[in-house]
């Protein structure tokens, strides 16, 4: 007479089902370094675009109308009165910011073709970042900004350029909104494709079309009758 067999679980011993949400040691290290490459690359992307914004002070100084100021020794007043020069120094720096945040979005994506969410958030804190810079670069190098100041320097009767003033703030999104676009369609024309994985099943069933019905057996002819 032998013994009972006892039941023994074997799924101790078994490796976890991949779509399980079982995850090793390995699996946790593997997605903490790709979280810290994400945020190095975000971090390195923010920093060379933020240093682009010199480029955007230098030729919004350079590019930038003057606004022409006169005065009589008791008051500074415009010397064009119907002038547009200040509505073009705001659209100047909206199209400088735009034609850069297009540059820098084309480099980023030749250099990190294969995108990631670190890069994004990088080339948009970089042009924001950027286009402060740039905005307080070139009030800095341009014009005094002490307006009575400088006519008095100057004396009455002599005209010169008022100091360079970013009136509407909304030009300084122009460049992560240009970088932003510009990445997005350049990713979703040439970015890499992931493969499908092997094995992969559709969700859908696939479809077959249904079975013939089995033929019905004809009946047996009646038996002869004997006359």
């Amino acid at each position: 007479m032998t013994a009972p067999l006892t039941p023994h679980d074997h799924s101790s011993h078994l490796p976890p089902y991949p779509g399980s949400g079982a995850s090793g040691p390995d699996q946790g290290e593997d997605r903490t370094k790709a979280v810290l490459s994400e945020v190095r690359r975000g971090a390195l992307v923010a920093l060379l675009v933020t240093v682009c914004g010199v480029g955007l002070g230098l030729l919004w100084l350079w590019l930038s109308p003057r606004v022409p100021l006169v005065s009589d020794g008791r008051a500074v007043y415009l010397k064009d009165t119907e002038g547009e020069e200040a509505i073009g120094g705001d659209g100047t720096f909206a199209l400088i910011a735009a034609g850069l945040g297009i540059l820098t979005a084309a480099t980023v994506f030749w250099r990190y073709r294969r995108g990631g969410i670190g890069v994004v958030l990088g080339l948009a804190a970089g042009g924001v970042l950027a286009s402060l810079v740039g905005w307080r670069l070139g009030v800095w190098l341009g014009p005094d900004t002490d307006i009575v100041a400088h006519a008095t320097a100057v004396g009455p009767k002599v005209v010169f350029d008022a100091p360079l003033e970013l009136r509407a703030k909304s030009a300084l999104v122009a460049w992560p909104i240009a970088a932003m676009v510009v990445h997005l369609v350049l990713t979703s024309a040439f970015g890499p494709r992931e493969p499908d994985a092997p094995g992969a099943k559709s969700a859908y069933p696939a479809w077959t079309p249904p079975a013939a019905p089995p033929p019905t057996p004809s009946a047996p002819p009646p038996p002869p009758h004997d006359e």
